[in-house]
């Protein structure tokens, strides 16, 4: 069912343009459809501000329930922001005070860059942390993203993260080890998820902390696992939500950090991703690169009117599944007269419904 415009943020607008169904929001008032409120915390840094906003709404919005979306994007002001972003966030964010004040039935927390070797040292720690405290009490469900779901095991379960020593980074593919959960209910029992960090939170941390694991990777280890009452956090380590050029975009900006010098290597290709006829290509571009810049001479461009088409996508089908029964259970612990999953008087033993 559509998006709804619910304000004037220029991500609606980009997605009407792909196609998506979005709804203005004067129209969907008067339509007697369901709402569904979701959040999103949006710790991106600036260049990637927008694209993860249309990454998650695109997801949400493909969703079949029905249901109007309301997504009420927000961030932190301790997040390092350029005058351009800070002033897109002050003029299109809602701030976190609207957010409680208004409620939500769930929220999706995105991934951030970090500077710090642990992340309590990072400026958004305890905003961040408050936020979650908030949401495990008020919120019917919670969608954490990769550095977000590291947040989660170090602050509610004293799991810290564990440094890979190298970039994991790549399209995996995973397995569905759990298959009687709702989240992975209809999902192909294998299928790939991009993957793009240093760092990881192990089988071991996630079984340690009584959290049940529903999807990993024998190379990338798990993907997507959920809190103890199954439904109330669930985590996702992979980036389901990449679009298809997501990867091709990120390997771009590290050649351009290779020609500024920023890098000392010339950035091996994402795991996976790439076609032999492309990776042939790529190898090719890398050596005039390299010598264009030992002789100090204009660098070539990368040819992309012939590599993007050739980009494939293995991963967007089952993301849409998994979120679409994320937003389904919402959808019905939402339900019975708008009551919270979590009252007095629900059965104690199984809280969420899952049983039903």
């Amino acid at each position: 069912m559509p998006l709804v415009a619910n304000s004037q943020l220029p991500t609606f607008e980009r997605l009407k343009q792909e196609g998506e169904t979005v709804l203005a929001g004067d129209i969907a008032l008067h339509q007697d459809i369901r709402e569904l409120h979701i959040g999103l915390l949006n710790m991106m840094p600036d260049a990637a501000l927008a694209a993860t906003e249309r990454q998650f709404f695109r997801l949400v919005g493909e969703s079949n329930q029905i249901a109007q979306f309301y997504m009420h994007p927000f961030t932190l002001k301790e997040l390092k922001r350029g005058s351009e972003a800070q002033a897109y966030v002050g003029r299109y964010y809602e701030s976190f005070d609207q957010i409680r004040e208004q409620g939500l039935d769930a929220l999706i927390i995105t991934g951030a860059n970090v500077t710090q070797p642990d992340l309590a040292l990072e400026a958004f720690w305890k905003p961040l942390n408050r936020v979650i405290d908030w949401a495990y009490d008020n919120v019917t469900s919670t969608l954490c993203s990769c550095l977000a779901t590291h947040a989660v095991l170090q602050f509610r379960h004293g799991k810290k993260r564990r440094h890979l020593g190298f970039k994991r980074w790549g399209v995996y593919s995973h397995r569905v080890v759990d298959r009687k959960h709702p989240l992975v209910g209809g999902v192909n029992t294998r299928f790939d998820v991009p993957h793009s960090r240093f760092n990881q939170i192990d089988r071991e941390q996630f079984e340690a902390a009584g959290l049940p694991i529903l999807v990993e990777s024998d190379t990338a280890g798990v993907h997507l696992a959920a809190s103890e009452d199954r439904f109330r956090i669930i985590f996702f380590q992979g980036h389901p939500e990449y679009d298809t050029i997501s990867l091709y975009k990120e390997y771009k900006r590290e050649i351009a950090r290779f020609i500024k010098g920023e890098r000392a290597d010339y950035p091996p290709f994402p795991e996976n991703y790439f076609s032999l006829i492309t990776e042939a290509i790529l190898e090719e571009h890398r050596d005039w690169v390299v010598a264009a810049k030992a002789r100090g001479a204009a660098i070539p461009e990368l040819p992309e009117s012939i590599l993007v088409p050739n980009l494939d996508n293995t991963w967007h089908d089952t993301a849409e599944a998994v979120i679409n029964n994320w937003i389904g259970k919402v959808y019905q612990l939402t339900s019975n007269d708008r009551k919270k999953p979590f009252q007095d008087g629900v059965d104690l033993e199984d809280p969420l419904g899952l049983r039903r």
